[in-house]
């Protein structure tokens, strides 16, 4: 007698199930990626438009510190000078201006650094022949750097005229590679190096080109070791020429502005420690109000113990018309900066003063 075969009932309910949480786990896959997504979709298209806000806050700062700058050209004095005694390198009101900026959330810092305050790199040749040495600003390079040395512990391995002479060679063109002194540096110098690069022979684009030229160490140029830095007082900005038109850059610095390691360059050699008392002097103040005036380039005089003290007319200034402007917005955990280098020129059509950005760096 044959049997009858039984329908496998149980199996096939089992299978049936398996198949089911399969479709069911890889719905839900499907479903958590889809929303992972969206999240990042949404998180991304948020984070997209607070940097945009961001960028426009930054922007509005930018612009409303070139406002302040010439409203300060158009308010000058007879004398037109600039110093930190004016409206555009006081925080406080800085402060104010960045407040005034009409936001609904997060805040601006503004900052305006006079650029004629720092030593111009450029300058050390006379551009724009850019073969023969500017005398006035070798001697401020040397003494510049050895105040950079005196600053530091032990900084026996510079030497400051290997530096100055390298940076001439690695600005000055047309001069057929010929090297100055006994230890400058052209591009053979840099040949032999691992891994070699040319002598750039032209003016820096960007100051931390300097960190390429011979004796140009990271503690000279970042201020390691309890050293200041060169890179906090020197700029790859020019400033305007001599009073002839084919003039070379002269490169004066606004003493009105100048911090003390650039002063102390400024002095005569063997006077550097009278920088402090030229520095309070410009910053002495009387209930909450400047009480020299440094209309005079010689103001420095009535400084203590400075009444015999010559600096090189050649050197210094009180006027500049070459600025950075410094603004960061922030909104919860987010910021954004954005860097102008701006020149204050005369439109000649209309005789109104703009400003010029040279530069835009955002970061």
């Amino acid at each position: 007698m044959k049997r009858k075969a039984i329908p496998a009932m149980g199996n096939n309910r089992g299978i049936a199930l398996l198949i089911t949480l399969a479709v069911i786990t890889v719905l839900m896959t499907i479903t958590v990626e889809l929303n992972r997504r969206a999240r990042s979709s949404i998180t991304a298209a948020a984070a997209a438009r607070n940097r945009m806000t961001l960028e426009a806050m930054a922007s509005s700062g930018i612009q409303g510190a070139m406002a302040l700058l010439i409203q300060d050209k158009i308010n000058d004095p007879p004398s037109g000078l600039d110093s930190i005694q004016e409206k555009w390198a006081d925080s406080e009101g800085l402060a104010a201006l960045a407040q005034s900026l009409a936001f609904e959330s997060g805040a601006v810092e503004i900052k305006i650094t006079d650029e004629l305050s720092r030593i111009q790199v450029n300058t050390l040749v006379q551009f724009p022949g850019g073969k023969e040495a500017n005398n006035p600003q070798m001697f401020l390079w040397e003494r510049f750097i050895r105040i950079a040395e005196l600053s530091g512990e032990d900084m026996a391995e510079f030497e400051p005229r290997t530096i100055i002479n390298s940076l001439k060679d690695w600005l000055d063109s047309g001069d057929d590679d010929a090297i100055t002194g006994m230890n400058g540096a052209e591009s053979d110098y840099y040949q032999s190096l691992d891994p070699p690069y040319e002598c750039k022979n032209g003016p820096l684009n960007h100051l931390d080109e300097l960190t390429l030229i011979r004796g140009v160490t990271p503690e000279l140029y970042y201020g390691l070791e309890g050293m200041f830095g060169i890179s906090n007082y020197a700029t790859t900005t020019t400033g305007p020429r001599g009073n002839g038109q084919n003039d070379y850059f002269t490169g004066k610095i606004n003493l009105n502005t100048a911090e003390l390691p650039v002063i102390a360059a400024l002095l005569p050699e063997g006077s550097e420690m009278l920088a402090p008392n030229i520095l309070e002097y410009r910053e002495e103040m009387s209930e909450d109000v400047y009480i020299h005036d440094l209309s005079n380039i010689n103001w420095y005089k009535n400084a203590s113990g400075c009444s015999d003290l010559k600096i090189e007319e050649a050197l210094i200034t009180g006027f500049s018309d070459y600025f950075k402007i410094e603004s960061k917005a922030s909104m919860g955990d987010m910021d954004l900066s954005v860097t102008a280098l701006i020149q204050r020129v005369k439109k000649a059509d209309t005789g109104k003063w703009e400003c010029k950005v040279l530069s835009w760096q955002q970061e």
